[in-house]
């Protein structure tokens, strides 16, 4: 895509002609439209450029902003910063860290919401939960143990829950449930559901129709532990509805 500008002619057209065209034709036209670097990279040369330069203002916001919508993640942009700080100096990595923070705001939001909780437990978060169809917001599970008896951490964000499900065996079977962070809840068909705390242990026996998951404005993460059992199978049922799930404090 081609790179255009008329901010030089918007603002100083009738003040300073030559200056105006040097602008909008030669730098954004020529240079920055010059096709043996690709934009992206031309993105971060010029606020490499600007930070080195001690140059903090709006006009690199601009810049900031120019290099995320050409594709400069939040992971790259920090990574560039830090980078150019061992050689420009500290003050100006700080002064530049200020301006990306609000450029990549939702980014760093998200980051440091799943970042906080998972220095609050001692297993990690692990992948999106591959069993997220039966289950309503977003899910995490990570193997903790896939030896002897099964051991995964599954962490659900604030609002999440699986759906009511049975853990069928023939004999013994069932799981075991180990809260090691946050707020959740079990509650089992028909019965008062039960405030899931760090530390707190839940048995299910098979056959027991349930459901399990975060208070609705907290992180929460249980260690899952299958039970052995013979002829083991898990079926899973309706979700938990809207209006009963938020009665839960």
């Amino acid at each position: 895509m081609k790179i255009k500008q008329t901010a030089g002619r918007d603002q100083l057209g009738g003040f300073a002609p030559m200056f105006a065209h040097l602008n909008d034709d030669v730098l954004f036209g020529e240079v920055w439209n010059e096709p043996v670097l690709d934009t992206k990279t031309k993105c971060i040369i010029t606020v490499v450029s600007l930070m080195a330069g001690g140059i903090t203002d709006s006009s690199l916001k601009y810049h900031l902003e120019n290099a995320k919508n050409n594709g400069v993640t939040r992971e790259e942009i920090a990574a560039i910063i830090t980078h150019c700080t061992m050689y420009a100096g500290w003050p100006k990595g700080w002064a530049v860290f200020r301006l990306a923070k609000e450029v990549w705001s939702e980014e760093c939001k998200a980051v440091t919401d799943r970042d906080r909780f998972q220095s609050e437990i001692m297993f990690p978060i692990g992948e999106p939960n591959p069993y997220g169809e039966y289950f309503t917001g977003q899910s995490y599970l990570a193997p903790v143990s896939t030896q002897q008896v099964p051991v995964y951490n599954v962490t659900f964000e604030p609002g999440c829950r699986n759906n009511y499900h049975i853990h069928h065996a023939k004999s013994g079977g069932g799981q075991m449930l180990v809260c090691i962070g946050g707020r959740g809840y079990y509650q089992e068909d028909g019965k008062d559901p039960v405030e899931m705390t760090e530390g707190k242990v839940v048995n299910i026996p098979a056959e027991i129709k349930h459901w399990h998951g975060a208070a609705p404005g907290s992180w929460f993460a249980h260690l899952a532990i299958e039970v052995p059992g013979e002829e083991t199978s898990t079926e899973w049922c309706e979700a938990v509805p809207d209006e009963e799930y938020y009665k839960l404090k």
